[in-house]
């Protein structure tokens, strides 16, 4: 079993499961075989991470719901996508096979709230209590379920998911089809097709393509990334948030004036930002996630199908408007080499940090916002724009990634959460990142012919 990670047990007192009604589900794809790509990406980073990666929320319930209500939508749920119904297997060599089951029945709990209790806060509670509790890959199911009762009424519905079940992509079209319950086919490549089509001719093909642009990058990228941390803390691990009004203002006034889509404006944006931080003025290089939607028979498929991808992007010299116009050609690169076999590309990554002593690797940065969303968007004036607010909400000893940056789009701003390594990138470095987003994204708004990286920037 793993834990999830979470360092701090933040969910309060909590009241005893009232009622657990387990719920029979069938359905098809049934079979077992190695994990897909997408599938071992995500296992490695739950090693490395030492969690299960858990994804949950909660929401109000419509007045008048039913217990079998719920029941008849966590039915549909793990009977429709295959991802739900999957556990894993460890092999003699401890590596892990996926197990998608036919059929089975899972747990749903019932809470009520407690004299005095808000359910809202007891529905955050459990989500809090669903993330934290350990999770056995081979016994447990991957959809966690549980309802909020108060004063005899169903009120609040709280979900929590592996990752394994699906990136956030995948996640929008499992919702969409919970909600208007299709009753249509699911895509054929789900995982196990995947799996076997990546172990073919072609997609053989594709993992080699992929690798040559990685062996390209890393040979030639400077070896290190991040000025040396100046503040190592204990506890060693840090994340933070950042929400700003005039970033996501600046971000949408650059996407309507240039044209260009809002994915590489962000990741000109970011790579300015990082550039100004680490003080050099050689080519930014990153590790954008790409959600690979766009290969054939993928866009609907509800699974773990996103990687990171390889982006190199020279900003020193440039204006803001030749970078974004680079970002834009650098990212369709980016988009066609980030589907591959993790194992053989972490072999490479070995083998280029060991003929490169001191090769630090790049960062990750993970853009979760949903493009149709942002174009339906009215803009505002830059000046009446509000400044981010920063703060620091999590420390602990459990590792995350050395740094990461994810995005997304909250009602009226844009936020930016980093994970970081404090022995790798110092806490105020990390923070000038997230506040460079903003400061960056308003100069280019205001002036986009100004040079985006000058010597100001760079550490002589």
């Amino acid at each position: 079993m793993i834990a999830s990670g979470v360092a701090d047990e933040g969910w309060g007192p909590m009241t005893e499961v009232a009622e657990r009604v387990l719920v029979a589900f069938a359905g098809e794809g049934a079979g077992e075989g190695p994990l897909s790509w997408g599938q071992q990406d995500i296992w490695r980073a739950m090693v490395r991470q030492q969690s299960w990666i858990p994804n949950g929320a909660w929401g109000p319930l419509p007045d008048g719901t039913t217990l079998e209500d719920v029941q008849e939508r966590l039915q549909y749920l793990m009977s429709r996508f295959p991802t739900a119904r999957t556990r894993l297997r460890f092999a003699g060599s401890g590596s892990p096979v996926q197990v998608v089951a036919a059929e089975g029945r899972v747990g749903l709990d019932v809470f009520d709230t407690g004299p005095g209790d808000d359910p809202a806060e007891l529905a955050e509670r459990l989500r809090l209590k669903l993330q934290h509790d350990p999770y056995d890959f081979e016994r447990d199911w991957p959809i966690r379920m549980a309802v909020v009762r108060h004063r005899g009424e169903l009120t609040h519905l709280v979900v929590v998911m592996c990752h394994l079940v699906t990136d956030g992509f995948g996640a929008g079209v499992l919702l969409e089809e919970l909600d208007k319950r299709p009753d249509t086919p699911v895509p054929d490549l789900q995982p196990l097709r995947q799996a076997a089509w990546q172990a073919s001719a072609s997609g053989q093909r594709q993992h080699a393509m992929t690798l040559r642009h990685w062996d390209a990058i890393l040979r030639e990228m400077p070896l290190r990334r991040y000025p040396p941390s100046r503040a190592p803390q204990s506890p060693r691990h840090w994340r933070g948030e950042f929400q700003s009004p005039a970033l996501s203002t600046a971000l949408r006034t650059i996407t309507a004036r240039t044209g260009i889509p809002a994915a590489p404006v962000l990741l000109a944006v970011f790579a300015i930002a990082l550039a100004r931080v680490t003080g050099s003025d050689a080519p930014v290089v990153v590790r954008p996630m790409v959600n690979n939607r766009f290969r054939p028979g993928l866009d609907r498929v509800v699974c773990m199908l996103a990687q990171y991808g390889l982006c190199r992007l020279d900003v020193a010299g440039a204006t803001f408007a030749e970078a974004f116009e680079r970002a834009r050609r650098s990212a369709m690169s980016t988009y066609k080499h980030a589907y591959y076999d993790p194992a053989a590309l972490d072999d490479l990554l070995e083998r280029a940090t060991a003929e490169r002593p001191g090769l630090q690797l790049p960062c990750y940065f993970n853009d979760r916002r949903d493009d149709a969303a942002l174009a339906g968007a009215p803009l505002k004036d830059l000046d009446d724009a509000e400044p981010g607010t920063f703060t620091w909400t999590t420390r602990q000893d459990v590792p995350f990634e050395p740094l990461i940056v994810h995005i997304d789009e909250l009602p009226g701003a844009t936020q930016a959460i980093v994970f970081c390594d404090t022995h790798v990138i110092a806490p105020d470095d990390a923070e000038a990142l997230l506040r460079g987003l903003e400061t960056v994204a308003l100069q280019a708004a205001r002036n986009p012919q100004a040079a985006a990286v000058n010597s100001s920037h760079v550490m002589l």
